[in-house]
């Protein structure tokens, strides 16, 4: 008999209301082990709102959902991070003025154990830790080839070497789920490659699930195993990258619905 997998999210009914207006409704996705899933829609179809409910800036109206089996309703955007959920923004949010290295190193903060007093004091066991929390940022900055740009300041790297950045940072945080939103925004077609690239290195390395919202559809259909397709807060549709891009309904949602010329409506 088959071992049943047990998804590392698993969002049930989910839901938010904003005044008369609900923004998300009824919301059912799974995530495995190992996967990544896109999620996708026009604009304002309520993905990012599913991101900023998954990771507790937004509190669901109705539904649930579980981390590896843990219900996560309620908890703070502190608390989510602490259970292993990682999040990168649409707009780089990055400690601009501080060193490349230190952005990933700040990330490992969660992990580490000297006291205030050994902090303060500068014991052998705070310089220890110090020394062994720089190899492992260090670590990380030669996964995405940004070691060379260790004693930079992160506003100086090029666009593409920050959205590189904020990934490495976020897989400091040792996660369980990898949230990215919108990772290729802004991003020229070199970039975007690179991006791709690290996104299949974190993969095979680590096996990190991970939910990916784009608007990039040549980079969604390269690199998902299967699609959600968001529309007016409700799930559209579901399935293997060519389901989804031979879907009439998805089509239909992207670019308008013909009338009996023959031309999208706008």
């Amino acid at each position: 008999m088959a071992e049943e997998r047990v998804p590392v999210l698993e969002i049930k009914s989910l839901g938010i209301q904003f005044g008369g207006l609900k923004a998300v409704n009824d919301v059912n996705i799974q995530i495995y082990p190992g996967e990544l899933i896109g999620l996708i829609g026009p604009n304002g179809a309520g993905k990012t709102t599913i991101f900023n409910l998954i990771t507790g800036i937004y509190k669901p109206t109705t539904g649930s959902y579980m981390l590896c089996g843990k219900r996560m309703n309620g908890l703070s955007t502190h608390q989510v991070v602490q259970e292993g959920i990682a999040r990168t923004f649409q707009n780089i949010r990055l400690f601009k003025k501080m060193t490349v290295l230190d952005n990933v190193r700040v990330a490992f903060n969660k992990d580490m154990k000297s006291s205030l007093f050994q902090s303060i004091a500068r014991t052998p066991f705070f310089w220890k830790e110090e020394e062994e929390t720089t190899k492992k940022a260090m670590e990380l900055l030669k996964l995405f080839k940004l070691e060379e740009f260790a004693d930079q300041r992160a506003e100086n790297l090029p666009y593409g070497k920050q959205r590189l950045l904020e990934i490495a940072r976020a897989l400091a945080t040792d996660m369980k789920l990898l949230l990215l939103d919108e990772p290729a925004a802004g991003m020229n077609p070199v970039e975007t490659d690179e991006l791709k690239e690290s996104i299949k290195m974190l993969r095979e390395k680590f096996q990190i699930p991970i939910l990916l919202i784009e608007h990039d559809m040549s980079l969604v259909m390269s690199i998902c195993e299967r699609i959600y397709v968001l529309n007016f807060g409700e799930i559209l549709a579901s399935g293997l990258p060519e389901e989804i891009a031979n879907n009439k309904d998805v089509i239909e949602a992207y670019l308008g619905k013909e009338d009996e010329g023959g031309e999208a409506d706008a």
